[in-house]
């Protein structure tokens, strides 16, 4: 990878501090999105950090214009764009959530990446340089998990929205590359905070001790070493990538 743009959610904490760390060690620009400031990321003179709530999904489509006269193109042999923030909870049985942190935990992991990925594609749609978008999913989109009806809702809607632009995508003639990236179960503040629920609110919460208990958690330093090499290679648009398929 050389000469490379990324724009990044999430950037302030766990995959995605580590993942924008990476890239910018091997030379690259990343604008980062997040209401907190990575302090590590900040001294580095190829970060650009922009503060922002993602739950105010009015305003995503100014940021990306603000975002993009921050780019130039005729000096990137890629631009990237990697929809890496979520929002865990709510934690419990769906009657027992309220109708603010449904709404949140959506606007966040669902229809702020769906923003973001149109303002890409128009953003670029004329260029002929390769582009390329990541969609962070979860295993969770796949699997009905008691108590996390409304995160597995989302991660199923980041897969099957990252196969419907993918096939909108095959015949362009400047066409995105899409992909959802299932990292598997990594080390982070949201494997911590299901780890520490009550068990009796939140069924999976025995599962999530068990899988960091018994080693199965990856650290965010290998999943980071792993998706720079899920950056570099190519898929067919609208794939959904495992961890371990790779």
């Amino acid at each position: 990878m050389s000469g490379s743009q990324f724009i990044f959610t999430g950037t302030s904490r766990g995959i995605g501090e580590q993942l924008a760390y990476m890239l910018l060690e091997k030379g690259h620009i990343v604008h980062g999105i997040a209401r907190g400031t990575p302090e590590r990321l900040g001294t580095h003179s190829n970060y650009r950090h922009h503060k922002y709530n993602l739950n105010e999904t009015s305003g995503l489509e100014g940021l990306m214009d603000h975002i993009f006269e921050e780019i130039d193109p005729d000096h990137a042999d890629r631009i990237c764009l990697i929809n890496n923030a979520s929002m865990l909870e709510p934690l419990k049985a769906i009657e027992l959530c309220d109708a603010t942190d449904i709404h949140m935990n959506v606007q966040i992991s669902l229809i702020a990446p769906m923003i973001l990925t149109s303002c890409f594609i128009k953003k670029t749609e004329k260029l002929s340089i390769r582009k390329k978008i990541i969609n962070i999913s979860s295993g969770s989109g796949a699997y009905p998990a008691p108590t996390m009806s409304v995160y597995c809702t989302a991660k199923a809607g980041i897969n099957m929205f990252t196969q419907s632009v993918g096939a909108e995508q095959k015949n362009r003639k400047n066409p995105v590359e899409i992909i959802a990236v299932n990292p598997g179960m990594v080390d982070t503040e949201m494997q911590r905070l299901a780890r520490g629920k009550n068990e009796q609110e939140f069924e999976m919460a025995k599962a999530f001790t068990h899988a960091f208990e018994s080693g199965q958690l990856l650290s965010t330093e290998e999943i980071g070493a792993h998706l720079l090499h899920i950056i570099d290679k190519n898929f067919e648009s609208g794939s959904i990538v495992n961890y371990d398929e790779i």
